[in-house]
């Protein structure tokens, strides 16, 4: 892991990704970042695919030819400022239906990231906009009955997070090829082998709609061909048959659908024949960290 950055305030940047069929919320995420207290943030809004809606002045775009999918649209993100985001501290990726909820967001990343430089990642809150219910699922670890504790984790919310860009120069970009579904999981991991720590900041919060993951047509075939894939590139070999095992024992437990069943067996059958990027198995010393963290990588 790199030294720390030394000097003054560190410098913020945020990433974007859309479709361009939520012009409104867009605009809405765009004021709540650019109302942060402190130095501006500047900010990066990549059309994944689709042209990108009208955008303050000052706001960069990037409109891509074709939907790249949410890791492959952040990465161009990344890069738009600068190699692994270099001309940037830390990077903010924000839905563009979210809303950070409070002006001091970006402070206090400044603070966390400043204050410890073991710190790689912070995973913020998400919260209803109208409820304020923060959904279990939204809470990265396994005991999530208390969404108002912040803890270390050792995985993050992909649209709710900051970056210190140092991780992604050392340990290297999102897996584009996921498309969509674990690559969070997949980048976590890569960090906590390299050194790096997460955190989850119950006081750092976005706005987003209540919603369910398997509105998306591919959820369960890319959740099941992505979680084969997250196994075969980062875990120990005889960690790969135990940790597939166990994710199967609890997919057939939740009793989803037959066309549902049909679909992540589809998924889980691609990801075993199909490439999955570059194996790079995480140390038996990172296998115990996860561990003392409370999420052993068999779960």
């Amino acid at each position: 892991m790199s030294a720390p950055v030394q000097g003054g305030p560190l410098k913020v940047g945020a990433v974007i990704i859309t479709m361009g069929n939520r012009p409104a919320e867009l605009r809405a995420l765009l004021d709540s970042v650019a109302g942060q207290d402190g130095d501006r943030i500047e900010v990066v809004v990549v059309g994944n695919g689709a042209p990108v809606p009208e955008v303050p002045d000052g706001v960069r775009t990037v409109e891509l030819p074709e939907n790249l999918g949410i890791p492959g649209g952040r990465n161009v993100g990344i890069e738009a400022f600068g190699p692994s985001g270099g001309e940037m501290d830390v990077l903010l990726f924000l839905d563009d239906d979210g809303l950070l909820a409070h002006k001091d967001t970006a402070e206090l990343c400044r603070q966390a990231f400043a204050a410890d430089p073991e710190l790689g990642i912070i995973s913020f809150r998400i919260a209803d906009p109208d409820t304020g219910v923060t959904q279990r699922r939204h809470v990265p670890r396994l005991r999530a009955a208390d969404p108002m504790r912040s803890s270390r984790v050792t995985t993050f919310l992909g649209g709710a997070n900051a970056v210190r860009t140092r991780v992604f120069a050392e340990v290297g970009a999102l897996p584009g090829e996921f498309f969509y579904a674990h690559e969070e999981t997949d980048l976590a991991w890569r960090a906590l082998d390299a050194g790096w720590m997460i955190d989850y900041r119950a006081d750092m919060v976005l706005h987003h709609p209540t919603t369910a993951p398997s509105r998306h047509a591919v959820y369960h075939r890319m959740v099941a061909r992505n979680r084969v894939w997250l196994a075969r590139r980062n875990l120990p070999a005889p960690l790969v048959p135990v940790y597939l095992g166990v994710w199967l024992l609890l997919t057939l437990a939740r009793k989803p659908s037959g066309p549902a069943l049909k679909a992540w067996f589809g998924g889980f059958k691609e990801g075993w024949a199909t490439p999955c990027g570059p194996r790079r198995p995480m140390k038996w010393r990172t296998v115990f960290k996860l561990t003392r963290l409370g999420r052993p990588p068999v779960i």
